[in-house]
């Protein structure tokens, strides 16, 4: 697979959501039926074990690590196989040094391509240390940058990090998901300065999405002016919705590079904010982003309920009205007739 060119391309990846039953155990059924889903809306690739996947799915009482990511990279197989395309399976990483490394090599084992590696577990950890953690994992895989935003368990992590990480060979992505223009500016201009034109960006940005994806970024570097553009998205707002979100996708990497500002595109970006601000709980610091997804999957048929493995994990007062009002807000967002169409099939 050449991977590095295929997230260069710009590709839809959703981040994995877990599908559980009211007894909070895996529900093999409709989690295969979210893996076809993304497959069949022509995603990508997808992003399993990360933030959407929840975190506790590695906490020994549930043990579900490996069962999660062995399904979806069969699943996504399968799923694949009697139209085989170009197709990223990513493995989320977290924990200290010796964790990720392991958790890459079961990705590894079970025929993923990359791994996100989160850093919130080394909060405290110095830069240099940090460093060393990501070169560690990515002797072992092909390694994706992740800037995990704070609420939701990530660091502040500065220019001067991004711009070593930008030197690591076997880097092949960055995820900036710090919903901040400023710290998304260190990382494009670090990538930008390092001269690395083979590491790809990726907007985890839920709140800019459309403009992350329109915005060209220049800069003044060592080897000239640079225009860096982020490719496509990695996104746990793309887990919803999705083939609506590979067509957005492809519009605007059709009209790249015309030199005109699309009012209509903006004015669409502003829609899709305003429906993640329901469906990841802005209002209440995130508190309900992952509930707030398998609600909308709920509505769609694909999830049986909102439950998360965290019991105390659930949608916040009014976000389910919410989450009702951008749906009948914005009609054109959704892909309930895709799903309406070919559930009873993913469900098998």
């Amino acid at each position: 697979m050449k991977l590095r060119k295929h997230l260069l391309d710009g590709q839809m990846i959703p981040a994995h959501p877990l599908a559980l039953t009211a007894g909070r155990k895996l529900d093999e059924r409709r989690q295969c039926a979210l893996t076809r889903y993304y497959v069949a809306s022509g995603a990508g690739g997808i992003a399993v074990g990360v933030h959407s996947t929840q975190f506790e799915i590695r906490e020994p009482g549930h043990a579900l690590l490996r069962p999660v990511l062995e399904l979806a990279s069969k699943t996504a197989d399968e799923a694949l196989a009697n139209a085989p395309r170009t197709f990223a399976k990513i493995a989320g990483a977290c924990g200290d040094t010796r964790a990720a490394v392991a958790e890459a090599e079961l990705a590894r084992s079970l025929g993923y391509h990359a791994v996100l590696l989160s850093l919130g577990a080394l909060r405290d950890a110095p830069e240099e240390a940090l460093v060393e953690h990501c070169r560690a994992v990515a002797a072992t895989m092909p390694l994706i940058g992740f800037y995990l935003q704070p609420a939701v368990g990530g660091r502040i992590l500065p220019y001067r990090f991004w711009r070593r990480f930008s030197e690591i060979e076997n880097v092949v992505a960055i995820k900036i998901a710090p919903f901040n223009r400023y710290q998304t500016l260190d990382v494009v201009r670090a990538v930008a300065e390092s001269g690395r034109k083979d590491v790809a960006l990726y907007t985890g940005n839920d709140d800019s999405i459309v403009a992350d994806l329109v915005t060209p970024f220049a800069f003044d570097t060592p080897g000239g002016r640079a225009e860096m553009r982020i490719a496509g998205g990695l996104l746990g707002h793309w887990a919803v919705w999705a083939r609506k979100a590979v067509e957005l996708l492809d519009e605007i990497k059709a009209k790249r590079g015309n030199n005109t500002v699309d009012l209509a595109l903006l004015a669409r970006g502003v829609e899709i904010t305003d429906c993640n601000a329901a469906f990841f709980d802005a209002a209440n610091r995130f508190a309900g982003c992952i509930p707030g997804i398998h609600e909308v999957l709920r509505g769609q048929g694909l999830l049986a309920g909102t439950w998360c493995l965290n019991p105390h994990e659930v949608l916040s007062p009014g976000q389910a009205d919410e989450i009702a009002r951008v749906h009948r807000a914005y009609p054109h967002l959704n892909d309930d007739d895709f799903v309406a169409a070919n559930v009873d099939r993913w469900m098998r």
